[in-house]
């Protein structure tokens, strides 16, 4: 098994990096063995996960899925397990232990390039069919950001990120996790541009969910942050996000304002993961613009 040249560089992210992809073939090679998968093409890969077509004992076109073992990714089976492919692609089989998935085998093209608001349509569209009650063993949204958020408590003044905003991130956070509507609602997580792909039994269908135990007005940050250069290439990129917020909120029915605040949280999260990741060095020119894009993003909605 020849991984991606692309793939092995993720090595150079640490040694848990390093160990997992030693082991990754022999992995790709077991469970070939063991679901009767014959390899029908050449890897693909994406932030955290390898992804091999392969054919099943049946000849039915599949994808063999193996991501790195991390908190994100572990329930991703619960989710496609509940939504049975309604609006999501199929889970075929399952073995969480080893973060390996088989799934129906979708075409490669994403939203990328169709038009940005009708994108934005399609992805309003599977949130009224993901957006179910959630399984009893999902983990809790209002968990997560009342963890995530508790850092920016102590943020000092004079960061990256203006201190005004981080103040409004906490106060909203700590509203939203104490309200009984951030739970209950099956939440893809992180839904956007490419984790839609063209199917053949049905046009568009959701993959790689970060699926949480939520609110539904959690969902359109990651498409307001997404695809970015289009936003940049804009005449304006306050009216570039508002226009795909708006677009959003009216395709899916979203409380505008619930929905706003949520946008402000996790636009504030996503820039101060990204500072703690410089680990105190000057941020870095792709870091630099990743949190500039964040405020950007939480400025835009608000204006």
């Amino acid at each position: 098994m020849r991984l991606p040249a692309g793939l092995l560089a993720y090595a150079g992210r640490g040694p848990a990096w390093a160990q997992w992809l030693d082991r990754l073939p022999a992995l790709l090679r077991e469970l070939q063995g063991e679901w009767q998968l014959a390899v029908d093409g050449e890897a693909a890969f994406g932030h955290t996960a390898v992804v091999l077509p392969v054919r099943t004992a049946s000849r039915r076109p599949a994808a063999l899925k193996v991501g790195f073992p991390h908190e994100e990714s572990e329930q991703e089976h619960l989710a496609l397990q509940h939504w049975h492919g309604r609006g999501a692609v199929e889970l075929l089989r399952a073995d969480p232990h080893r973060a390996a998935l088989l799934l129906e085998r979708l075409s490669t093209e994403d939203l990328g390039e169709q038009w940005d608001l009708e994108a934005c349509e399609v992805v309003a569209g599977l949130y009224g069919r993901l957006h179910v009650p959630a399984p009893p063993r999902l983990r809790s949204l209002a968990a997560y950001v009342e963890r995530w958020s508790a850092p920016l408590r102590d943020l000092p003044r004079g960061g990256p990120v203006p201190h005004r905003l981080v103040e409004q991130a906490v106060a909203l956070a700590r509203d939203l996790v104490a309200d009984p509507a951030t739970v209950g609602t099956l939440v893809h997580g992180d839904l956007h541009y490419a984790n839609v792909l063209a199917g053949e039994r049905e046009p568009w269908l959701a993959i790689d969910p970060k699926p949480v135990s939520g609110d539904p007005h959690y969902e359109p940050g990651p498409m307001l942050w997404n695809r970015w250069e289009d936003v940049v290439a804009s005449a304006g990129v306050r009216d570039a996000v508002r226009r795909r917020f708006h677009t959003l909120v009216d395709a899916a029915g979203l409380d505008e304002d619930r929905a706003r605040d949520w946008v402000v949280v996790r636009a504030v999260l996503s820039a101060h993961w990204m500072v703690e990741e410089a680990a105190g060095r000057d941020l870095d020119r792709d870091q630099r613009d990743w949190v500039t894009r964040c405020i950007t993003v939480a400025k835009a909605v608000q204006d």
